[in-house]
């Protein structure tokens, strides 16, 4: 499943620390949306493909350490809503990255519109806050959101910001809202492996590299559980977003 350690250039370990720090912090601290950054970060020093394999296997580090602190704080009807659309949407995915597999600037481009996309998001979501929220989302818009939730996590682990969209105007407590988006993400991860495996992701990744990094997964969860105590995420959110915007302009123009 994984080859002889691959020589990545030395800013490969720059993002793919960062990108590892942002997504424990993120998912274990501020409800995940956040955690898009990790593959656009990674993908600006080596492919999307490399990218997506790589980061699998951290996010399910992530998981472990998250969901036992969060297993039983979750929103029951929310996760029985978005899980079965976030399926569909990563068998959506899947096809779509077997068609691209092989067009690196296809892929590059179009994880460089979504981070785009979801800088959006976030500035809408900051200007036009109270009146998104004050929606009353339905069972429907749930499954539908799910569905886009799976597609854009298989192609970017960027399943966030659809699931924020259905659970924002709910205004569900922090932790049961934080709770809620680890319980998910841990099954869609899950749901994942198959496909990546199915995809050859694997060919280019390699388990030294995972477990370099493996140390960092526990180090971002636990400060994401400490900065959740202690912090809003506006701050986070407006460094994290930054740096996303950059890459995401940066792969774009690439």
């Amino acid at each position: 499943m994984f080859d002889i350690l691959p020589v990545y250039p030395p800013m490969f370990w720059v993002a793919a620390a960062t990108a590892v720090l942002f997504l424990g912090v993120a998912k274990a601290g501020f409800g995940g949306g956040a955690g898009v950054i990790g593959t656009p970060l990674m993908a600006l020093t080596i492919p999307v493909g490399d990218a997506v394999a790589l980061l699998l296997p951290l996010l399910m580090f992530c998981d472990l350490f998250s969901v036992w602190h969060y297993r039983s704080t979750f929103h029951r009807r929310s996760v029985a809503l978005l899980l079965p659309g976030a399926a569909v949407g990563i068998a959506i995915g899947t096809a779509f990255f077997r068609f691209f597999l092989d067009n690196t600037a296809i892929l590059r481009l179009g994880v460089g519109v979504l981070a785009l996309i979801f800088v959006a998001f976030h500035v809408l979501r900051t200007l036009a806050g109270k009146a998104l929220e004050a929606r009353h989302p339905h069972a429907t818009e749930g499954v539908l959101l799910g569905v886009l939730s799976g597609f854009t996590s298989t192609l970017a682990h960027a399943g966030g910001p659809p699931v924020a969209i259905y659970l924002l105007p709910q205004h569900l407590p922090r932790q049961l809202f934080v709770g809620t988006t680890v319980i998910i993400f841990s099954a869609v991860n899950a749901l994942k492996v198959a496909p990546y495996i199915w995809l050859d992701l694997y060919h280019v990744g390699n388990l030294a590299t995972v477990v370099a990094l493996a140390p960092l997964t526990f180090i971002g969860v636990r400060l994401g559980i400490w900065l959740n105590k202690r912090f809003t995420d506006l701050w986070f959110n407006r460094v994290a977003y930054a740096i996303l915007l950059a890459t995401g302009i940066k792969l774009v123009f690439s």
